[in-house]
């Protein structure tokens, strides 16, 4: 069976996909702490979960990573998951097409999204080394090795989530042999606030209804949040350097 009984597990993100897997962790009882740069997130994700502790921290401070894993250590002893949930859209950036994409919009993903995950992780394997054990679990993207050209043609949102996906599986490779596993999730288009604008578009529903067949319709939070349940378990205990797409039929549609 999926469970975390008397593991914990550091959260980065507390909306949309995010608040979605501390929810279902916690429920699979895990002791769990939240990272957020937003109080407000933290608060609404505490109240509606007491037994979950709110870290709040911008990820773009270069110490934010490590204070928030020794915030963790300190609450539960040890730190058995990671998962690099929190990630921005460069949209209102200036993100899209390479020819017409700002330095202001490849800049803001690269650095929120793939740093932000490389010194999460790069915290985190300082006390998953030492006890022997751990689980990663990166949020990476279907836009990563499937474009949509006419509806999501940001291609710095899609490099960075290439390189969530690259640095999963070299360091799925490396930490084998530690006891170490890493694996990635590649989500489709999900009913989050990060996709209000596609939400709204007849088109874009149009197109999903396409591209992600299965069920015809934007995808839920928590059906995100339950592949990372697995991948986090006891129960893939034997699974690393995967990149699970929960994503409809998104790349094998046609």
């Amino acid at each position: 069976m999926t469970s975390l009984t008397g593991k914990s597990a550091l959260v980065t993100g507390a909306s949309g996909i995010a608040a979605a897997t501390a929810r279902h962790l916690a429920g699979l009882g895990a002791a769990v702490m939240v990272l957020d740069r937003s109080g407000e997130n933290l608060s609404r994700l505490e109240s509606e979960l007491p037994g979950v502790a709110g870290f709040e921290a911008d990820l773009l401070e270069p110490s934010a990573a490590d204070a928030a894993v020794a915030a963790a250590l300190g609450r539960f002893g040890r730190l058995d998951v990671l998962v690099n949930a929190a990630g921005i859209s460069g949209r209102r950036f200036g993100d899209g097409p390479v020819h017409e994409a700002t330095d202001a919009g490849w800049d803001s993903v690269m650095d929120t999204n793939a740093r932000g995950t490389f010194r999460m992780c790069r915290a985190a394997l300082g006390p998953m080394l030492e006890q022997g054990s751990g689980a990663i679990v990166n949020v990476a993207s279907v836009l990563a090795y499937a474009p949509a050209r006419e509806f999501f043609a940001t291609h710095a949102y899609a490099a960075c989530n290439g390189a969530r996906i690259a640095l999963t599986k070299a360091m799925a490779a490396y930490y084998a042999p530690h006891g170490i596993r890493v694996n990635a999730v590649a989500p489709g288009l999900i009913a989050t606030p990060m996709s209000a604008r596609a939400q709204g578009d007849p088109a874009i529903l149009g197109y999903v209804r396409v591209r992600q067949p299965l069920t015809g319709e934007l995808g839920t939070p928590e059906d995100v949040a339950q592949a990372i349940g697995y991948l986090a378990s006891d129960a893939a205990r034997f699974v690393t350097g995967v990149v699970l797409e929960v994503a409809g039929g998104w790349s094998v549609a046609g």
